[in-house]
């Protein structure tokens, strides 16, 4: 088995819903990205062996395959194949653990593993709904082995179970916004994030024929702790998300460049971190989002590492009691737990978070001189994706 390495990891800013990414077509976001982190890296497209990407909505804009579509739009190497798969939330996440899989076989030498989602253009649930004669996405036979739960009922059902009130998820999702403003003002982005331009829309959003390169991210608020308190609930009447402890809906893009150790050496390139375990999991599909938990058990046991020997983690914030309820189980120090902030302040772009949290978790850690680091989310259906890093930068 070879030694799998991340030689570089980047993310476009993340825009809020009708922002200035919103009238970006998603091939344009994802293929800007694809395109500059290879030039940052010296490298020719016709290098790359294999693309996986990432995506949920895929239709519309985002139809086809818009991991492939990206990729020649904007230049690359049309002998290199790309797949778009579909793990939900977890999508980009998964793609890097097909990525190492097949490093670590020896089937290719370098794989860059991305996702993208333009939310603001396909909306959550976009290609599950509104399509009349195609049919619905679940049959009736589905309801005879399991009940049918949303994410947002999920997510209180997880809350009962780990017994989290209204008073925990609101100070979570505090605490993740103040730490994002943080990271944003102190420039920790700065060195992840690849600028990106898209069109100029206007009052009606529609394009003006100008262009923008959008530089920051777009999507943390200014709130406090009597604002989240006078929030309506977003699932049940008596439930305790609202928006403010809900991941925020945008659009955005993100890769990690992988190789084999060899080949990182034999084109002088110096790893940022190495892979050391990747995981897909599944969960109890009604309760759905308690797939961190194992995840992350199972990279820690890979590893032979327990969870104080993790310097950083990036568990997505799909909702507060996601986050709370995996902390309890596992056992992890909350201090280090998404130091810069999550979802409910930096948004999910679905099909491309799994890779922006990587991104986060590697720059994190060359940030602060960490050495391990676990990202791990949660996706629709009873799905849990984890990795496992080690900072070699």
């Amino acid at each position: 088995m070879q030694d799998v390495v991340i030689v570089d990891a980047a993310r476009s800013p993340v825009g809020k819903k009708n922002g200035s990414l919103g009238g970006a077509h998603p091939t344009d976001i994802l293929g800007q990205i694809m395109t500059k982190l290879l030039a940052r890296n010296g490298l020719e497209s016709a290098q790359v062996d294999q693309v996986i990407g990432g995506c949920i909505n895929k239709l519309g804009a985002q139809g086809m395959n818009v991991t492939r579509t990206a990729w020649l739009a904007h230049g690359g190497a049309i002998e290199t194949p790309c797949i778009t798969i579909d793990s939900q939330c977890g999508s980009s996440q998964q793609s890097t653990t097909l990525a190492h899989s097949i490093i670590a076989s020896g089937h290719a030498d370098v794989v860059m593993a991305c996702g993208v989602e333009n939310m603001t253009r396909l909306p959550i649930a976009s290609d599950a709904v509104g399509l009349g004669k195609l049919g619905k996405p679940i049959s009736k036979s589905y309801f005879e082995e399991h009940e049918f739960t949303s994410q947002f009922e999920g997510a209180e059902r997880v809350a009962e179970k780990y017994q989290l009130t209204r008073e925990d998820t609101d100070n979570f999702g505090l605490r993740s916004q103040e730490r994002a403003k943080h990271a944003i003002d102190n420039g920790y982005f700065d060195s992840q994030i690849i600028p990106v331009d898209a069109p100029v829309m206007d009052e009606n959003f529609e394009k003006t024929g100008e262009t923008i390169t959008v530089t920051k991210d777009e999507v943390p608020r200014d709130t406090s702790l009597d604002a989240l308190a006078g929030l309506k609930p977003v699932a049940r009447e008596d439930g305790i998300h609202t928006a403010g402890t809900s991941s925020q809906i945008a659009d955005g893009g993100a890769a990690v460049l992988m190789m084999s150790a060899q080949k990182a050496t034999e084109l002088n390139l110096k790893p940022l971190a190495t892979i050391k375990a990747s995981a897909l999991v599944g969960c109890d599909p009604v309760l759905m989002l308690e797939g961190p938990i194992p995840a992350t058990e199972k990279v820690l046991a890979d590893a032979r590492l327990g969870i104080d020997d993790i310097d950083v983690f990036e568990v997505n914030e799909a909702f507060a009691s996601v986050v709370l309820s995996w902390a309890k189980t596992v056992g992890a120090d909350m201090d280090k737990v998404n130091p810069n902030g999550g979802a409910i302040a930096l948004g999910h772009p679905l099909g491309a978070t799994g890779c922006f949290l990587i991104t986060k978790a590697v720059h994190e850690l060359i940030r602060t001189d960490g050495q391990y680091g676990v990202i791990s989310m949660c996706c629709g259906g009873g799905l849990g994706t984890g990795t496992l890093i080690e900072r070699t930068a």
